[in-house]
């Protein structure tokens, strides 16, 4: 297994983690918060939809499929106190979104070379990232990140632990 085939490897996984701990929640379920002052679900996902796509477009430019106009403006720090139903997508459409954004990721990675994967990271990102191998590392670690937060949901809705 070569570099790129091991970042794939792990960004798959992040999917994975996805849709276990999503597969069961309904449209209902991404809006309940794990306690006061967290973010929902919902929101949640549009974040990860977003930053997935500003993160592969900074290393591979005109890489990722476009957004819908306005996603990015529903999922900013300002909306994430917002619990309007109306202002989030369905969980359907957050997990076409977030399939088509990954395959947008593995295409990119398919792209570059594995001497590219060592190139530093772009300047916004270097305070967290040191290469471009470690942005594309992120996608799949972001997901696992956020999918902790969605364990304790899980329980607070009743359901059993899945890992």
């Amino acid at each position: 297994m070569n570099g790129k085939q091991a970042l794939e490897s792990s960004i798959k996984f992040g999917d994975k983690v996805a849709q276990a701990y999503l597969g069961d929640l309904s449209d209902a379920d991404l809006l309940v918060r794990p306690v006061p002052g967290a973010n929902h679900i919902a929101w949640q996902l549009g974040h990860l939809i977003s930053s997935e796509h500003d993160l592969i477009e900074m290393v591979v430019p005109g890489s990722m499929p476009k957004l819908p106009a306005g996603f990015k403006e529903k999922h900013t720090k300002d909306t994430a106190s917002n619990d309007n139903p109306k202002a989030f997508c369905t969980k359907a459409e957050y997990l076409k979104l977030l399939a088509e954004q990954r395959q947008g990721t593995i295409a990119a990675l398919a792209k570059i070379s594995e001497a590219e994967l060592s190139k530093p990271a772009p300047e916004p990102m270097r305070s967290h990232l040191d290469t471009v191998g470690d942005v594309f590392s992120m996608t799949g670690g972001h997901v696992v990140m956020h999918a902790g937060q969605w364990a304790v949901v899980r329980r607070k809705l009743g359901r059993k632990p899945l890992f």
